[in-house]
């Protein structure tokens, strides 16, 4: 999996409890994906956390390409019923 630079030196040390796998899963089989005006592409999937009865959402956001991880965290506002 890509990802950027911020990603790598800025998300992961601010949110380490964010797994890469997840960040792959999310963007292979995603909830919802939307492209924002600037081209980046956002992505949210369920993700599972051991000892956790609920799933959270996970929202990324990519580069334009749609593939290379920028950001990542848990988006507690996610509604299933938004288009």
């Amino acid at each position: 999996m890509k990802t950027t630079r911020h990603f790598d030196e800025q998300v992961r040390r601010k949110r380490p409890y964010i797994h890469l796998p997840w960040c792959s899963d999310v963007i292979a089989n995603p909830l919802r994906r939307e492209v924002q005006p600037d081209g980046r592409v956002r992505y949210w999937g369920e993700v599972r956390i051991r000892d956790e009865t609920a799933a959270r959402i996970l929202r990324e956001v990519t580069l334009v390409d749609g593939e290379t991880v920028h950001n990542a965290f848990f988006d507690r506002g996610f509604t299933r019923d938004q288009s």
